[in-house]
């Protein structure tokens, strides 16, 4: 069956699969499948609070591994700096770039999810402070690698978040 094809209980029920197997990465094109059936043109058809939360661990450990990964590389990279080695700290901040990206290819992902979807078809109350929560946190792990503006603008941005 193509994932096209799917029901959102099978798209559900490959999520939980995919959370048995800490295949988080699929998790993640699962619960998507399911946000991105819920319309988003307002108030309606929204998560239930089981789908919510498979969302939530599925981006949850997906991000959370690679922000673990950045500060490991960050720290390895400043001891190097401090040694001296300006060739190994130039490897490193490389690579550091590398996971950089995937953080900000996962964050900004989740977040158009949220506002083109979530929040948009979020009725309760719950809901709506779940995924508002949510935006905060995304913004705020996109403010921990920035620098300048873009960490001025994700700082804002997670404050805006927060504070609605």
């Amino acid at each position: 069956m193509s994932p096209a094809e799917q029901t959102r209980d099978e798209s559900v029920y490959m999520a939980k699969l995919a959370e048995q197997a800490e295949r988080y990465e699929e998790m993640v094109e699962f619960m998507e499948r399911v946000a991105k059936a819920t319309g988003g043109a307002g108030p309606g058809e929204e998560l239930s609070v089981e789908e919510r939360n498979l969302l939530s661990v599925a981006y949850k450990n997906v991000i959370g591994a690679r922000r673990a990964s950045w500060r490991i590389i960050s720290s390895i990279e400043q001891k190097e700096e401090g040694r001296g080695n300006d060739a190994h700290a130039a490897t490193i901040r490389s690579y550091r770039s590398k996971i950089e990206a995937e953080l900000a290819k996962i964050c900004d992902g989740i977040l158009a999810l949220l506002d083109s979807h979530l929040v948009p078809s979020a009725g309760a109350a719950e809901s709506k402070v779940f995924y508002l929560k949510m935006k905060g946190d995304y913004h705020r792990y996109l403010a921990e690698f920035k620098s300048g503006g873009e960490r001025k603008e994700a700082a804002e941005s997670t404050m805006n978040a927060y504070d609605q």
